[in-house]
């Protein structure tokens, strides 16, 4: 039998495993560090320019890796600039030494996915990104590659957040249809269930705009200021012209908004599926955590837009109004959290629309 309630662990959890020393911490845990059903990973003293991404594989540690790959060492206790087009590997300042039958796994902030941050959770003897084993004891190291706009880092920033669960926590498309017969986890009015619960992209128009396109060669962003930035001065607009339809150009990066509105109940927890050959030749939305609350009347929400970090791959590609472009899955929570996303926290983004990260004004 697991020690531990089935389920994706919630914020009083994450606490004992602090506790516990199940997460190991070099300094004590920030403000606002552990969420509703993650806990978010700083940034530690040290990070190395890479030559190339890397898994370090089954007899090998991260740090060897580096010692390999590493092209120059950076210190980012005064801050340091990553730029565009390179590949870094940071130490974080949490480790794991996780008991059998509990795991985990990471993915970038939504602050990170709308500044076109990639971001991936290494641990050592790692084949797979952004997934820790059960029975993992060791250090966590963060790839972190720029896309579109260079960044400003330090010690602490938080760029990427790591969940843990136990057992199998997820819904099937059965079960997602009888949670939405009582919660209606989307706004549809007739909601696809296969492998989690379709959404679409709005290109109806937000008061005659469609989203926005990421600008090249601009100043950078210093990802712990909130509110400091001018968007006309990273972003260009994309008007709605009625088409209904847009061209995602190679190389670009765009930020759209689901059709739908999300709900995500006190007791689950979901995850948008972050790429589907199936749908197009485009990737969608990095950072895929959706805590409990997000949307919900519970936690004083009304529905709220998936927003959409769109980039298409090789070739150009027609997206059209209401094109399915990924899928929320939904899990089950070991136990409510003692605090849900956007009530009483500091949510950034709790009854969003179209809307940018939070380092941008307005």
């Amino acid at each position: 039998m697991l020690p531990f309630k089935p389920g994706i662990q919630p914020d009083s959890s994450i606490r004992a495993f602090i506790e516990q020393g199940v997460i190991r911490l070099a300094r004590p845990p920030a403000e606002t560090q552990i969420q509703p059903a993650s806990l978010d990973l700083r940034l530690g003293e040290r990070a190395y320019r890479v030559r190339a991404s890397f898994l370090p594989g089954p007899e090998r540690t991260v740090r060897s890796r580096i010692e390999d790959l590493s092209l120059h060492e950076i210190d980012l206790t005064n801050g340091a600039v990553l730029e565009t087009g390179c590949v870094y590997i940071a130490e974080l300042m949490e480790g794991l030494n996780l008991p059998r039958g509990l795991r985990a796994a990471a993915n970038p902030k939504s602050s990170t996915g709308r500044l076109d941050v990639f971001t991936r959770v290494i641990t050592d003897r790692a084949r797979e990104f952004d997934l820790v084993e059960d029975g993992y004891d060791g250090p966590l190291f963060i790839e972190i590659s720029p896309r579109t706009f260079p960044v400003l880092v330090r010690s602490g920033s938080r760029l990427s957040q790591i969940r843990f669960r136990a057992g199998e926590a997820r819904l099937d498309d059965k079960a997602l249809g009888e949670l939405h017969a009582r919660e209606t986890l989307v706004s549809a009015s007739e909601p696809s269930f296969q492998g989690g619960v379709a959404v679409s992209v709005d290109l109806s128009g937000f008061g005659g705009l469609l989203g926005y396109r990421g600008k090249h060669h601009t100043a950078l962003i210093d990802v712990d200021r909130v509110g400091a930035y001018r968007a006309a001065d990273f972003w260009e607009p994309i008007p709605d012209d009625g088409a209904g339809s847009m061209i995602l150009d190679p190389g670009q990066f765009y930020i759209l908004a689901s059709k739908e509105a999300v709900h995500v109940p006190p007791d689950y927890a979901a995850e948008m599926t972050p790429f589907d050959a199936l749908v197009g030749e485009f990737r969608v939305h990095y950072a895929g955590f959706f805590d409990p609350g997000f949307g919900h009347s519970a936690a004083g929400g009304q529905g709220a837009r998936a927003v959409l970090e769109v980039r298409s791959r090789d070739v150009p590609f027609i997206i059209e109004d209401g094109q399915i472009v990924g899928r929320l899955v939904y899990e089950t929570m070991a136990g409510r959290p003692e605090a849900l996303y956007g009530a009483g926290l500091s949510s950034n983004y709790q009854g969003q629309a179209l809307k940018l990260s939070k380092h941008f004004k307005g």
